[in-house]
Formats: structure tokens, C-alpha cells, sequence
């Protein structure tokens, strides 16, 4: 058996194969252990900038030397989420209702569009998928999927991932697509959750469960990186505690 993070850390890893440098943001447990997990597969051959780790991380100037990577093209993979996500895959980590009088305010963009804009795979996280999170229209874009042709972009969208099943983004069409259910959901479901619409295939395939090797990476090795980040997080998943 295994648990929905395990589920959700070995999909986003595998959507990291054959890249050179992933790096994680803050507060990004289930993002920072699918990186280390495939950098774990590749042997290596990954690189991972992990803000917040002293292990994992390269960077002695924090964001500011995340920004200067992704603006010389050195970066591949990023991951955002938002309080809400759209159809076209605006994110909203501004606040709810009508902006400036908004009903409920969040930490703010930071650098969530800059870095939209530039990483070439950036991989949507939302672990509340719903009709409340997953809307129609954003009430404030804090960093937009989509731009005009004439606007040169070589960062966007490449994958959304929820609790409930996987979609991927079409740059061309401007839509998601449904790549795969996880288990105990199916079309209906995930249809009946989401505030916008989505293309689908004619038989939506269930998401792959983790390989036991993966597994036992996740429940070794990994957890016990992770752990330096995110001690909460892998107490409560693997029952991992901080190294003394």
C-alpha cells in the first residue's frame, strides 16, 4: 500500500526525467521530495537547488540567485501553486474578491510570474482540488499561464497536480487536459470538482502507483533528506525523524 503523498511525489518525479537543475520553493514539501527522489533515479545526474536546505541547496544568496538561474536559462523545472488556478492556468496568491477590498489576503506573488514567465517546466501543485481552489477565472492573476504570441516566453505551464488526478497544460490550445485519475476517482468526480472545463480522453487511464523501488527510496533515503526542510512533514508521512 501507499499513501496519497507517495502517490503525488512519484508522479511530479517523473515528470523531472532527463533534466539538468530543479529547483523547489518554500513550503514545498511534496515538490521538494519528488526532485530529490528523481535526482535519487538519476543517479545524480540531477541537480537540485532546495531553498531552505543547507544539504540541498547551492545557493548562498537565496531567491536572488534562483532569479539570476532561471534569466540565463539555467534552470528547467519550478513549481507554483495558488489559492485559486483557472482554465488557463492564472494563479491568485493575492487574496479573494475584488481587488483592493479583497475578503481575504495572502502572502503575496513574490516572484511567481517572473519565474512563470522564464522556467521552461513549471509544475502546478494543488493539494485542495475543488470548486473553490480550481475556478473558472481568478479573482486577482499574481502570475498569468498564457501571453499574447508577441510576447516572448519561454517559461509556462507543463502539468497541473491535485489530490485527486493529474492534467497537463496545451501551450497551443490554452487548455488542461486530463492526463489520469487517482484511484477512487474518475471522470464525474474530478468533473463535478473543477470550476472549469478540460479536455479528456475517451478512457481516462488511473495514475500509476509508486514502484516499490521508488518506495523504498522515499521511505529511506529520501525521507530522511527531506526531513532536514520539512521535519513535520516526514514524521508524519514515513515516521522520519531529523538526524541528531
Amino acid at each position: 500500500m501507499f499513501q496519497l503523498e507517495e502517490l503525488l511525489i512519484t508522479s511530479i518525479a517523473s515528470m523531472l526525467d532527463g533534466l539538468r537543475h530543479v529547483a523547489v520553493g518554500a513550503s514545498s514539501p511534496i515538490p521538494g521530495a519528488a526532485a530529490l527522489l528523481a535526482r535519487s533515479q538519476s543517479r545524480g545526474r540531477l541537480q537540485v537547488s532546495l531553498l531552505g536546505s543547507v544539504r540541498h541547496n547551492a545557493f548562498t544568496d537565496g531567491g536572488r540567485e534562483l532569479f539570476d538561474c532561471a534569466a540565463q536559462g539555467r534552470i528547467d523545472a519550478f513549481f507554483l501553486g495558488g489559492a485559486q488556478i483557472d482554465a488557463e492556468a492564472n494563479i491568485n496568491l493575492v487574496g479573494i474578491g475584488e481587488y483592493p477590498k479583497t475578503k481575504a489576503r495572502f502572502p503575496g506573488s513574490f516572484g511567481s510570474s517572473y519565474l512563470y514567465f522564464l522556467v521552461p517546466r513549471v509544475i502546478l501543485v494543488c493539494l485542495e482540488h475543488s470548486n473553490r481552489v480550481l475556478v473558472p477565472k481568478v479573482d486577482f492573476v499574481s502570475a498569468p499561464g498564457i501571453s499574447p504570441q508577441n510576447v516572448y516566453r519561454p517559461g509556462g505551464p507543463h502539468a497541473l497536480v491535485t489530490d485527486r488526478c493529474l492534467f497537463s497544460f496545451d501551450r497551443e490550445a490554452c487548455r488542461f487536459r486530463l492526463r489520469s485519475v487517482h484511484r477512487g476517482e474518475d471522470l464525474l468526480s474530478i468533473r463535478d470538482n473543477t470550476g472549469f472545463d478540460f479536455d479528456a480522453p475517451a478512457k481516462v487511464p488511473e495514475t500509476p502507483a509508486p514502484s516499490p523501488g521508488a518506495l523504498a527510496l522515499l521511505r529511506g533515503e529520501v525521507g530522511k533528506e527531506i526531513a532536514e526542510v520539512y521535519p513535520s512533514f516526514a514524521k508524519r508521512v514515513w515516521d522520519i525523524s531529523v538526524a541528531a
